[in-house]
């Protein structure tokens, strides 16, 4: 689970510098999607890719958001490690790399002006490693929002920017798939961002693990629905072609027939088994060949370096890198790939959305999706309430203090958030002390604010209440006093914004200036806590008993 010291902090930072919100730093073609398939803007020529994985010491292959901490290497911060790289990726004739995590507040225009020159592309993971979706208490939230689009503003504006993932491998089991529905409410707000701040329009995707058991609906269930919702591209992680294979044996024509229906592009947005040793990459003639172009646009090689998981392409030490039989092997595979494609011009789609997966081996809801993050609303309710979480109180005790108050009748339906169902309070994408604050507050009113009952054993108080002026009185009237009703308001502001809760050069907060300055520094505790769709979960279904934990 996310930790909210790391996440504030990086909210702080995004708050406190001024942003690097890209520009346009060298004269690459832009990526556009049509249909089923990428092309180059200018020319009409349709795109493969031809791509690198480029993140040193970061766990991309499979991730679960469970990390607490950020400890990670921005891969395109440091021009000097690009310059050195460059010349061994284009001997790998890429033109796309992959990196999954970049620190929005670091200025990247050295190093995409540099890839660009090269002619490569880059396809970016907007979360990192303590601020993801977790699969196992998933939530999308106001802090995993700046976070995103913190990251867009980084990057929106360098044309040889491909694409961004909201996710990667989040559900990857049956009895996870619950979690998709907020990776795809993550799709639908990055989509509406890029689209709200005027970017170009810039395609949001998803990366999944190739579980045989759910990997038909979760492809189903990205592409369904509202298209403004969807996906506009589809990451395959797939590992099934290892040593000698076969077009058949590896299932790539399987999956290849899988896909040949499908509305929007499709790669490998990782692939290179090493089970056998060294690597030959002989599926890169499949993937490049007359059978899997018309329906897949080509892949990414997983990894450029060298790591304990031997999966390298080159071992690096300082500024010398040595490249293994891996390099060499897929270096001789890619010079014997030619690959024509169709022009854009000449091209009609005839691909439709997929029918949304159901029934017991699915369980994300196809809709209502998680509502979009809102600092704002999220200032407001607690600027609001008249019962909040004592400053004395444990972050350690936050789980048995909702389980016991969410065992009080109706007081947590206002923080729900069931992606099975569906089931969404207005307020579950704030942090966990507001949320605390808000389940404590439904309870002390219930109770006609009995002084009494704004005490769970010194964990809450009393506080002055205030009703934040109309933008307040606006956002919760959508809300509802309840918490169960449909806030249709947009956040406003950049990434910056919303990580910090007031406004900033290129948009403003409307409730910045009613709702009280304190509000922006109400800290939320995530590390070690149950997740609160599943402390409102078993508090439902076990009632009051919950009280006596």
């Amino acid at each position: 689970m996310r930790g909210f010291g790391v996440a504030s902090a990086t909210a702080a930072a995004i708050a406190a510098t001024s942003l690097f919100v890209s520009t346009v730093v060298a004269d690459v073609d832009p990526i556009v999607i049509k249909g089923s398939k990428f092309f180059y803007k200018t020319n009409g020529t349709q795109f493969y890719i031809k791509g690198v994985a480029y993140q040193q010491d970061y766990n991309g292959n499979g991730t679960s958001g469970s990390d607490t901490t950020d400890d990670y290497t921005d891969p395109l911060a440091d021009v000097s490690t690009i310059n050195r790289d460059i010349p061994y990726l284009t001997q790998l004739y890429t033109n796309t790399i992959r990196v999954y995590a970049i620190d929005p507040t670091k200025d990247h225009s050295a190093a995409m002006s540099a890839l660009a020159d090269a002619g490569i592309y880059v396809i970016a993971d907007l979360s990192s490693p303590a601020e993801s979706i977790n699969r196992d208490s998933p939530a999308w939230t106001d802090e995993l929002y700046a976070r995103y689009t913190a990251v867009v503003d980084n990057m929106a504006n360098y044309t040889n920017t491909l694409g961004f993932f909201a996710g990667n491998e989040v559900s990857n089991a049956p009895n996870n798939t619950d979690a998709s529905a907020f990776v795809k409410a993550a799709v639908r707000d990055t989509k509406a961002y890029i689209s709200t701040q005027g970017y170009r329009t810039i395609g949001v995707g998803y990366a999944t693990n190739d579980d045989a058991d759910i990997r038909v609906n979760m492809a189903d269930y990205f592409n369904c629905g509202d298209a403004s919702d969807a996906i506009d591209f589809w990451g395959y992680n797939i590992y099934s072609w290892c040593g000698d294979s076969s077009y058949t044996e590896s299932g790539y024509d399987v999956r290849t027939e899988e896909f040949s229906t499908y509305s929007v592009p499709a790669f490998f947005a990782e692939y290179g088994c090493n089970s056998v040793e060294p690597r030959t990459f002989t599926e890169v003639q499949a993937l490049y060949g007359s059978k899997m172009t018309p329906v897949w646009s080509g892949g990414i090689v997983y990894m450029y370096f060298q790591e304990d998981n031997d999966y390298g392409l080159v071992t690096v030490s300082g500024n010398t890198v040595t490249t293994n039989q891996d390099f060499k092997n897929l270096a001789s595979q890619l010079a014997n790939v030619t690959v024509s494609g169709t022009q854009m011009s000449a091209y009609t789609p005839t691909n439709t959305a997929a029918s949304c997966p159901s029934g017991t081996s699915w369980n994300a809801a196809a809709t209502p999706l998680p509502p979009t993050p809102n600092k704002e609303l999220c200032n407001c309710m607690y600027e609001s309430l008249g019962c909040a979480v004592s400053g004395s109180t444990d972050e350690d005790s936050y789980s048995t203090l909702f389980g016991t108050v969410c065992g009080y009748g109706d007081a947590c339906d206002g923080i729900t958030a069931n992606g099975s169902t569906g089931t969404y309070g207005a307020y579950g994408m704030c942090n966990s002390t507001e949320q605390l604050a808000y389940a404590f507050n439904a309870y002390y009113v219930a109770q006609s604010s009995s002084a009494s009952a704004c005490d769970f054993s010194g964990a809450a108080a009393t506080k002055a209440a205030s009703t934040g002026g109309s933008a307040c009185s606006s956002l919760m009237a959508e809300a509802g006093t309840a918490g169960t009703g449909t806030v249709t308001s947009q956040p406003t502001g950049t990434g910056a914004d919303s990580a910090s809760g007031s406004s900033g050069s290129t948009g403003t907060s409307a409730a910045s200036s009613s709702a009280a300055g304190n509000m922006n520094t109400v800290m939320g505790a995530e590390t070690g806590l149950l997740p609160m769709a599943f402390i409102v979960t078993i508090a439902a279904i076990s009632g009051v008993g919950m009280i006596f934990l």
